[in-house]
């Protein structure tokens, strides 16, 4: 099943994607929407307002989230390759809900920076409250699976040692386009200006979609609509020799097989 936030004429609204037409779910967001206790039962049997697919404009999927949780260092292969040893425990940083765009609007570049990267993720969505799980309640509170990409300021990011000045500039990163509640993610990849620059195996995170569950609900209880994005695969602009920025008039697509993809175009911030 796939859910996503659309935009329309009266607002955004929750919906269920279907083969041939997107169905309303009666709230007015996802995030609205994954607070009902019933969520799942009600978008399954959902049957409002009925939406074409040809020119659904999608938002962000939870536009106002509670919290977005972000992983750095999850990939095996990527961290073994820039020899260091993998980590005991996951490295996290956040953002907050204006750097969030959909999945089909521009990025911003942030107009202090000129060291703009792409980092293609695999996002977890919550869709139950969950505090001290176990991995078993761990994985019976994970929603599904989306798309994200943490569009990063790098000179940003390493003015200290502290990442999170870098990770959350406006309209930067793109999540969605929808939710799949059933999704057994594949391939990560992303492509700049038809380069694929990145692709990994998300079974190659170190720290599993479930351990970042159980390990951040240690620390504070998730809620439904919260967004974990779970780490980026070698392939960073940032690391290349000569690196390589994302520049305006870039053409970022950000693709996790089995969830969805998306395509950003570049544009100049504020």
């Amino acid at each position: 099943m796939k859910l996503a936030t659309i935009r329309t004429t009266a607002g955004t609204a929750a919906v269920r994607v279907d083969d041939e037409a997107a169905v309303e779910l009666g709230a007015a967001d996802l995030g609205e929407f994954l607070a009902r206790p019933d969520w799942r039962a009600t978008a399954e049997s959902a049957s409002g307002t009925r939406h074409e697919l040809a020119g659904l404009d999608y938002a962000t999927l939870v536009p106002r989230p509670e919290k977005v949780f972000c992983v750095g260092l999850n990939y095996r292969n990527h961290i073994l390759e820039m020899g260091r040893e993998l980590p005991e425990y996951p490295t996290l940083f956040a953002k907050f809900a204006r750097a969030l765009v959909g999945a089909y609007d521009p990025v911003e570049l942030p107009a202090g920076s000129e060291q703009v990267d792409w980092e293609a993720e695999l996002g977890v969505v919550i869709g139950a409250e969950v505090r001290h799980a176990s991995p078993e309640q761990a994985a019976a509170a994970i929603a599904g699976y989306t798309v994200v990409n943490d569009v990063t300021a790098r000179d940003f990011q390493f003015r200290s040692v502290e990442w999170l000045q870098g990770k959350t500039f406006e309209r930067s990163t793109p999540v969605g386009p929808w939710l799949v509640t059933d999704a057994l993610p594949g391939e990560i990849s992303c492509t700049v200006d038809g380069d694929v620059v990145q692709q990994a195996d998300t079974s190659d995170l170190v720290f599993s979609p479930a351990d970042l569950v159980a390990y951040i609900s240690q620390i504070i209880t998730l809620v439904p609509g919260d967004l974990i994005a779970t780490g980026t695969p070698g392939g960073v602009g940032h690391a290349r020799k000569p690196a390589r920025y994302l520049a305006e008039g870039s053409e970022l697509v950000t693709r996790v097989e089995g969830v969805g993809e998306q395509h950003n175009a570049v544009v100049k911030g504020d």
